[in-house]
Order: C-alpha cells, then structure tokens, then sequence
C-alpha cells in the first residue's frame, strides 16, 4: 500500500509538474492561453481587467509569477513598455526574457492598424509599431492562438496536436460569431471612442469613427476638445463608448449636447475568464454599436 501511495504521489507530482506555466500580462490574453492551453497549462495573469494596462507598475508580485514562468504571454506592440521590462528584470528569469523561446507577443503575429509616425511622447501615448488592441477583433486573436500553438508545442511537444488543435477550434469559432454579427447586426451609424481601443472592432464591423474623446491618445480632454467635437458632430447620428476604467465626464458632456447613448463597458474579461466571457464581452460592445 505504501509504495502505492508512493508510485501515485510521484505521479501526480510529475502531472504537475509537466504543465507550462504561462504568465499573461493582461486577461485577454490569459483566456487566450487557457482557450489553446486547455489542462496542460496553468495560466497567471497580471494585469487586473479595471485597470488601463498602458499604466501599471512593475510589483514584487509580478516579478515572483514571472519567476517562475515557462512562458510569458504579452499584448505587445509597447503596451506594457511602461511595466513589463521592468518587472522582467527583477524576474531574474532568463528563459522568459524578449528573444527567448520563453517570450511571446501577439502584436508580432498579426497585422497591426496605425503603424508609423513619430516616436514623440509629445503627442501623447503612442505607438509607433501599431495599435496593440488588436484583441478586440477575434479574427487577428484566432492568428495569435495559432501562433501560441506553435510556440507552446516548442515547450512541450507531447500536446502539441492538442494546441494546434485548439487554435483550430477558436479559429472556426471566431469566424462563426463574427458572421453571426454581420449578419444580425446593422452598423450604420458611427462611433466615438474614448481612445483608440475599439478601433479594430470597429475597422471588423465597418463602423466609422467619428472622432476620440482623447485629444491625443493617453491625454485627458479638455473643454475646448469637446466643444469643437461636439461641433463637429452635430446633426450626425452617433454612439459614444468607452471603457470602464476611462473618466465618464466627457462621455457624459458629449451625450447631453448630442443626445446620443453612452456606454461605458469592460474591455478586458475577469482575470480567470474564458472564451465564452470573452464573446460575450464583444457582445457587449457590438449591441452598443448596433442600430
């Protein structure tokens, strides 16, 4: 009995040993993960969803999960430019650093929107390499989850066919929810945006921007931005979305002297979320859209 006991502690011991430990940096990404990890990962994320991922600090806390990471799984695109480097150093964990098998970026494995201009924090918070928000658009995330099969069969083979396999399944089901959408849903009017986070959905969906709460991206509005918005959009029919974490104060002034909806709403899913949270988020976002 007791080398029973043994042989099966070993083995469950081995069992946990054996799954990769990624590490997300926001939740989108961690329920990417799990969505191609399935069992054979254990996913940390360290970005809360209530927070602007462009702003956070590297913590003791972030640095003990990297620690001991197998894989970190980052937006990309100088999202975290602000807080991850730093906390990959105090990580003191080679494996995971940029360049290494052990470090992953989404941004590099799809075609990112606004790439260019100059690199000039003058203009505010901007990002020369593209737009990272590309997990708004689920076509560009069933890309990333192909990739992130790829990379995790380099980590582990012996569930590669698994992960492959998995991005399939998103894949087809990205595509099926986004037909659903087109097909549903009537887009005729246009959208404002508090910053530039919705606009591959929009760019997915045909949606016009009207325009940025933001005068530039990262820089609260000012009276005198809003004003000349709300001159600008006047006579236009419209909608006004932006996130929960984003200042509610010129949503509010826009919808009063428009009379259009406002709509404040998640853009990242829970910390432990999966895909299903995921669409249903998207959803969201795309009946607020919607005539």
């Amino acid at each position: 009995m007791k080398k029973f006991l043994f042989v099966l502690l070993v083995l469950l011991t081995f069992q946990a040993a054996a799954e990769v430990r990624i590490v997300a940096t926001v939740p989108n990404m961690g329920m990417l993960a799990r969505t191609v990890g399935g069992d054979a990962v254990d996913v940390t994320v360290l970005a809360p969803p209530d927070r602007d991922a462009h702003y956070l600090e590297a913590r003791p806390s972030m640095m003990a999960a990297l620690r001991r990471a197998d894989l970190v799984m980052a937006v990309g695109a100088e999202l975290e430019v602000g807080w991850l480097p730093a906390a990959l150093q105090g990580a003191h964990n080679p494996s995971v650093l940029p360049g290494r098998t052990g470090y992953f970026e989404g941004a590099a494995h799809v075609d990112l929107i606004q790439v260019g201009g100059p690199a000039d924090r003058a203009l505010g918070d901007v990002h020369p390499a593209g737009n990272p928000h590309f997990y708004f658009d689920p076509i560009r995330m069933a890309e990333v989850a192909e990739a992130l099969a790829e990379r995790l069969a380099e980590l582990d083979s012996a569930n590669a066919e698994r992960y492959r396999a998995n991005a399939a399944d998103f894949a087809e089901r990205a595509e099926q929810q986004v037909n659903r959408w087109r097909s549903d849903y009537s887009f005729d009017r246009g959208a404002v945006f508090y910053h530039k986070d919705a606009d591959y959905l929009a760019g997915l969906l045909g949606v016009e921007i009207l325009g940025y709460i933001e005068p530039l991206p990262g820089i609260p509005p000012t009276a005198r931005h809003l004003s000349e918005l709300v001159g600008g959009l006047r006579g236009e029919e419209g909608v006004i979305l932006y996130a929960e974490f984003q200042p509610s104060r010129g949503g509010d002034f826009l919808s009063r002297e428009l009379g259009w909806s406002s709509h404040q709403l998640p853009n990242q899913i829970a910390v432990d979320g999966g895909v299903d949270d995921y669409f249903a988020l998207l959803d969201r976002w795309i009946e607020a859209l919607a005539n």
